[in-house]
């Protein structure tokens, strides 16, 4: 059976100055440092001797630019899917994310009467069954070889959940899905046999953008 690795990449840190929780908002760009952690991704792999075939991405911008050094390593056209995309979220837009305080306004009270689906957002499940989607037809289009899907934060950390047959309801503060980070899914055929974590950015987080949502 031939081993395929789909490698699953958070993009890097974003210019937000003001702490706005932007979701799907268009028009959010790396920070410098973020360009910095774009491309240690581009140099962690192709200096691997890897062989990645195919390098996409979410339509967001902050992903775009997060993938566009790892296709020019690889001499790749940078392809683009949509199922990679950021969570949807009602309080896109908000700065909640920075001043939580701001739920206490009941205007926000009906998105949270079940933090386990969550109800403020798009479900884990669905976001599962998208990314779950991607994943795969990554799997079989490239089979064989690697693969690099850029993504999000949420997105990411809850198709991991899913791989490891874990609940997909969790504590925030428990991801593990830094900035720039790559959640590497192994398969031999259909089957999935494992996943590697790894940091490539890692010594370029201290003091990067904490807010979630990204």
């Amino acid at each position: 059976m031939a081993t395929t690795t789909v490698h699953l990449v958070r993009h890097g840190e974003v210019h937000n100055p003001d702490g706005v929780l932007y979701g799907r908002i268009p028009g959010y760009r790396l920070s410098d440092r973020g360009q910095a952690m774009a491309r240690r991704v581009a140099e962690h792999l192709s200096g691997k001797g890897r062989d990645v075939v195919a390098v996409v991405a979410s339509p967001l911008q902050r992903a775009q630019e997060t993938a566009t050094p790892t296709a020019e390593a690889f001499d790749l056209t940078l392809a683009t899917d949509h199922r990679l995309i950021e969570a949807g979220n009602h309080f896109e837009g908000t700065t909640i994310g920075k001043n939580p305080g701001q739920l206490a306004n009941p205007k926000y009270w009906r998105y949270l009467w079940n933090p386990l689906s969550p109800s403020w957002g798009e479900s884990y499940a669905d976001q599962v069954t998208r990314m779950r989607a991607a994943v795969d037809d990554a799997r079989r289009a490239y089979e064989g070889h690697e693969v690099v899907l850029v993504s999000h934060q949420l997105p990411v950390w809850v198709t991991r959940r899913s791989y490891e047959g874990g609940p997909l309801a969790h504590d925030p503060r428990r991801r593990q899905c830094a900035l720039a980070s790559m959640t590497s899914l192994r398969f031999d055929g259909e089957a999935f046999v494992g996943l590697h974590y790894t940091e490539p950015a890692a010594d370029l987080l201290a003091g990067a953008d904490p807010v979630p949502g990204a």
